[in-house]
């Protein structure tokens, strides 16, 4: 039987190798600079602050060992915001079994250094977030460790930085409310058919008819994440083909909903902690 840490682990490797997954890195698509080989190291490397994770370290330290894992590789961010879903997700599964409920308790734990750890996760990648105001500069994510002493002055926990994200981040809506969108992806992912590579991809695609993808609105503007979501429910039961060729243009266009490609990945770790067979 395979830990929470190997099944995270599996889950990122998983979640690539899905085919098609409209804009995302696959097993038949790479983009410029990012390759396949990239991700599977990324997860890889990743995994010791994953197992970290579930024998009980801090979120913000495991969180920051796992970035810096994934980092080892040159193709620079394969998985920043997966591992930032998985890591509270594992300490959940260890802690006391992976349900809404338990995964918000972690959350709600959260402290000031797990916040510090989170922040210092930013200097071992390049991350892409959007531009802040400039009375927000102090605790703009991209200084890294240079903003933890703001941080640690006005005492906000991991938990807080989250709420502070949300709505305009999915990972972090997801970090403030159980998870909804990771399980509601669980249960599709189990109660499909077929290969387990072929519901992943299904999943992803179910996730980006569901809602917009924020890494999309963020880049792109709300208008054009729209479109791609749209185009994804007219697609939800259209042939494979017709996908991959979706897939295709995103890519040509430079459009990467990167967002739901996290929440993929953290669906596919809670299926397979629930038992879905590889």
């Amino acid at each position: 039987m395979r830990s929470p840490a190997a099944n995270a682990e599996l889950a990122l490797l998983l979640e690539v190798a899905g085919t098609p997954k409209p804009g995302n890195v696959d097993r038949h698509r790479d983009l410029a600079g990012l390759r396949f080989e990239h991700f599977l190291a990324g997860a890889v490397g990743a995994r010791p602050g994953l197992a970290d994770a579930e024998s009980g370290a801090p979120v913000g330290e495991a969180f920051e060992r796992a970035v810096a894992g994934m980092s080892d590789q040159s193709g620079g961010n394969t998985q920043f915001g997966c591992l930032l879903l998985l890591t509270p997700l594992v300490r959940a599964a260890a802690e006391r079994g992976l349900t809404p409920e338990s995964v918000s308790n972690v959350v709600e734990h959260t402290t000031v250094a797990d916040a510090a750890g989170f922040y210092r996760a930013f200097d071992h990648v390049d991350v892409a977030v959007p531009d802040l105001p400039d009375d927000a500069y102090a605790l703009d994510v991209r200084r890294g460790s240079d903003a933890v002493p703001e941080l640690e002055s006005r005492g906000l926990t991991l938990s807080d930085v989250m709420a502070e994200s949300a709505p305009a981040d999915g990972n972090a809506v997801e970090w403030t409310s159980g998870f909804p969108r990771t399980f509601a992806a669980a249960d599709h992912i189990e109660s499909g058919d077929g290969l387990i590579l072929d519901r992943a991809a299904d999943a992803f695609l179910f996730l980006l008819a569901d809602e917009p993808d924020s890494l999309v609105a963020g880049q792109h503007g709300p208008e054009t994440a729209r479109e791609v979501s749209e185009r994804a429910s007219e697609l939800l039961d259209a042939p494979r083909a017709d996908v991959a060729a979706f897939a295709d243009d995103l890519v040509a266009r430079g459009v990467n909903p990167g967002t739901t490609a996290d929440i993929t990945s953290a669906a596919l770790f809670v299926a397979l902690e629930r038992g879905v067979s590889v």
